[in-house]
């Protein structure tokens, strides 16, 4: 009976934490799983084992570590249940080598490279450079090898045409199809296009940090080569007027998608869905009507689409024009084209560019 109550009045085990989904398995000194040493040293390297993390404990000696029967691999939240600040270098980089510290604000790596102290969640690499990017877009304007680069094939990036766009008037309105596209908060630019069709190419990215991505778009209206790029202004403004205020040049994405269209579609565009929603009423015109659309686009074209769709070729049920959406890079954000002009000043292009592929 005395060996029950004891039993009983034993605390239950500690519930592990996940700080990490997916952490992935990490080299651990047996000494620190044991509790006869304290994590002392960490440091990461290229390796088939896990995520590259090995942890080592402050009484671990060479001999110890280099026998194999003192070090195992366990998840990476295992680690950070016992020493929490590990969560906070995570995604550091191969080569990292970080010490374990203390002072009166509490435990903190000291990177042993350039001496210094890690007190703060370092940002996982694609956050990085999603804010790199991010304050990289919406320039005034760029050289012209940027532009041109996009659409180089070679390397990470391919170029892929899913089809033309339809042009019946040549005004152009840059929007999200399912935003805002038909709308007052599309975009309706001042400068015009021939009246037509006109291939819509789109630079795919394939990132290893990243995945596969959709860098830029651009409506090639003739062959003639730019020679040099403006930005696309808002129709009634000019790019002399720039940071005047109420001008802006931007497009917002909000569901992930972008498009390149002419103002006429856009109205077609708007009254087709007008009826559908009174004919499916509580229905959602992506889940509902373009998720199909999206997911054949991909069967034929998986090279360059992520699951579920990356652009789609549509066209409308009623007229027969045609409007290319696509992934606008990273996903929603605001957003800028340009236009491209050969030597007599005249529309060869218009470029849509969501990534810089340096950064990424």
């Amino acid at each position: 009976m005395a060996l029950f109550n004891k039993k009983k009045n034993e605390p239950p085990p500690k519930e592990m934490k996940q700080y990490i989904t997916g952490a992935g398995g990490t080299i651990v000194s047996k000494s620190i799983l044991e509790g006869t040493s304290k994590l002392k040293w960490l440091f990461r390297e290229n390796s088939e084992y896990g995520n590259g993390w090995v942890a080592l404990g402050d009484t671990d000696t060479q001999e110890y570590v280099d026998n194999p029967d003192n070090m195992t691999i366990v998840d990476f939240n295992t680690l950070a249940n016992i020493e929490p600040a590990v969560v906070n270098v995570f995604y550091m980089p191969v080569g990292s080598d970080l010490e374990l510290c203390s002072d009166q604000s509490g435990n903190y790596f000291l990177d042993t490279r350039d001496g210094k102290e890690i007190r703060e969640p370092v940002k996982h690499p694609v956050q990085l450079a999603f804010e790199k990017n991010l304050k990289f877009l919406n320039q005034d304007n760029y050289p012209s090898e940027f532009f041109q680069g996009l659409f180089q094939t070679g390397g990470r990036l391919e170029t892929f045409i899913p089809g033309n766009a339809d042009f019946p008037t040549g005004e152009v309105v840059l929007a999200d199809p399912l935003a805002y596209l038909g709308g007052e908060y599309a975009t309706y630019l001042d400068r015009k296009v021939p009246a037509g069709s006109y291939p819509l190419e789109l630079a795919v990215l394939h990132s290893e940090l990243a995945g596969l991505r959709i860098a830029a778009a651009r409506l090639i209206v003739s062959d003639s080569p730019a020679v040099r790029y403006e930005i696309a202004m808002p129709k009634g403004k000019k790019p002399e007027e720039l940071g005047q205020p109420g001008v802006w040049t931007l497009f917002g994405v909000d569901t992930g998608l972008a498009c390149c269209t002419d103002v006429k579609i856009g109205e077609e565009y708007r009254d087709f869905f007008a009826q559908w929603h009174k004919e499916y009423p509580g229905k959602n015109r992506y889940d509902d009507y373009f998720a199909a659309l999206f997911e054949e686009s991909r069967r034929k074209f998986p090279h360059v689409q992520n699951q579920g769709g990356s652009f789609l070729s549509w066209q409308l049920p009623r007229t027969g024009h045609h409007v290319i959406m696509f992934a606008s890079g990273m996903g929603d954000g605001i957003y800028s084209a340009y236009w491209g002009l050969d030597s007599d000043g005249e529309v060869t292009e218009l470029i849509m560019p969501f990534m810089n592929p340096e950064f990424f």
